[in-house]
């Protein structure tokens, strides 16, 4: 027993080793002065009789300057038969930026909105014809071959297909008025962006 009370006494001993804790104290904080507040920065203000430089202007394209040369040019071509009816398909973006094509669309609309030679097809029956085929309302249709196929299904004689296509700085329209049944070109033509 003896033997057994002293490893019993030594495993106390050896467990109060393990389990005591020392505690230290807490490192003392310090407190932290808040930064002082950085004023914004003055802008300088130019020497008196220096020039202030201008930001570069943008510059917008007169879309109706633009394609209403055009338009005259292709009513007066021949081989129109007048009374048809005209598709105008949305300008074709072919630049190498962003341009406001639904702006050339409209005066391109615009322009041959008194015309003699052709009834258009407003723009309402064109969305809803777009919406019935599943196309997008905004959907420049891309390729003739689109734009043909809608014609047919509106009935229209003629489709109108214009593209801008270069630099977009200064881009060039070229447009087409082609027969619906044959898909002949009647009438080409273009001209640079007026600004």
């Amino acid at each position: 027993m003896t033997k057994l009370s002293g490893v019993l006494g030594l495993a106390l001993i050896l467990s109060g080793c393990i389990t005591e804790q020392r505690t230290q104290p807490p490192a003392p904080v310090e407190p932290v002065q808040p930064a002082q507040p950085v004023p914004p920065p003055v802008p300088e203000q130019p020497a008196p009789g220096e020039m202030v430089p201008q930001p570069p202007k943008m510059q917008t394209i007169n879309w109706d300057a633009t394609v209403t040369p055009l338009v005259t040019q292709m009513l007066k071509a021949d081989g129109i038969t007048a009374g048809n009816i005209l598709l105008v398909d949305s300008v074709k973006n072919s630049t190498n930026g962003r341009l406001q094509t639904a702006k050339a669309t409209a005066a391109l609309q615009s322009a041959l909105e008194n015309n003699t030679q052709f009834t258009l097809i407003a723009p309402e029956q064109l969305a809803q014809a777009k919406q019935t085929l599943g196309l997008s309302a905004e959907d420049s249709l891309g390729s003739r071959s689109k734009a043909i196929g809608l014609a047919r299904y509106l009935s229209a004689q003629y489709v109108l297909y214009s593209n801008a296509q270069g630099d977009v700085k200064s881009p060039k329209i070229q447009m087409q008025l082609m027969l619906v049944q044959t898909g002949e070109i009647i009438w080409s033509g273009n001209g640079a962006a007026q600004y």
